[in-house]
């Protein structure tokens, strides 16, 4: 049944809901049981097109400067190639900085440490906690966003990829660079010989629309029932 659903970006409104729920506000729902993962996981994804294995595979000596520039180390075992993204600022506006400190007072060297693997894997486990499972509602449920549309097309965790793909496709093209493009989404890319340069990176993942400015992980921990 799932295979033939088409899977499409979250529309503007969709993307305010999400970003906008009571992960990012200031209640927590009954009986919820809060992880560090399930605030930084969406965002992560959603400013730089990674999947949940790679953002959940994410290691403290992963976040690297490299000219200059802030980046995440991504490695995948499939199709999608290394790739090192620069990271969006509206990330250190949200914490990042504080909760990098965080795991390192609590001596981890996973940055997502609190998302568990199941056979090696963290994508399952945040499948199950986005999209729901069974009788499960998952946080697309609770932000009452439905996990198919009427056209049958499908959202999950992973269209806050083609959100980023959408993006980042007119900031390079703006720039006239169809390379930074395809190494930002770990494409094969047979005119790529080299990495684009990553000030041209940065540039690119600058205009990425920041959803909501009042988003800090200090207010996700501040939550009161």
């Amino acid at each position: 049944m799932k295979s033939h659903l088409g899977r499409r970006a979250f529309s503007a409104m969709e993307l305010h809901t999400l970003f906008n729920g009571y992960i990012y506000a200031d209640e927590r729902q009954k009986r919820e049981q809060p992880k560090h993962w399930h605030f930084w996981l969406p965002l992560i994804a959603y400013y730089t097109g990674a999947y949940s294995d790679e953002i959940g595979s994410l290691n403290l000596s992963d976040i690297i400067k490299k000219d200059g520039v802030h980046c995440f180390s991504f490695t995948t075992h499939g199709k999608i190639r290394h790739r090192l993204i620069p990271i969006h600022t509206a990330l250190w506006q949200a914490g990042l900085e504080d909760y990098i400190k965080h795991v390192i007072d609590e001596q981890h060297a996973r940055l997502l440490y609190d998302l568990p693997s199941k056979s090696g894997r963290y994508s399952e486990k945040v499948r199950i906690w986005f999209s729901g499972e069974g009788e499960r509602l998952g946080y697309l449920q609770k932000c009452d966003l439905p996990s198919i549309d009427q056209q049958g097309q499908k959202t999950a965790i992973s269209s806050l990829r083609l959100n980023f793909e959408q993006q980042i496709r007119i900031a390079a093209l703006q720039r006239a660079n169809k390379s930074a493009f395809y190494y930002l989404l770990g494409l094969k890319d047979e005119v790529l010989t080299a990495p684009p340069q990553f000030a041209i990176l940065k540039q690119v993942v600058a205009p990425i629309r920041v959803i909501n400015n009042n988003v800090h992980w200090q207010r996700f921990l501040a939550r009161h029932h």
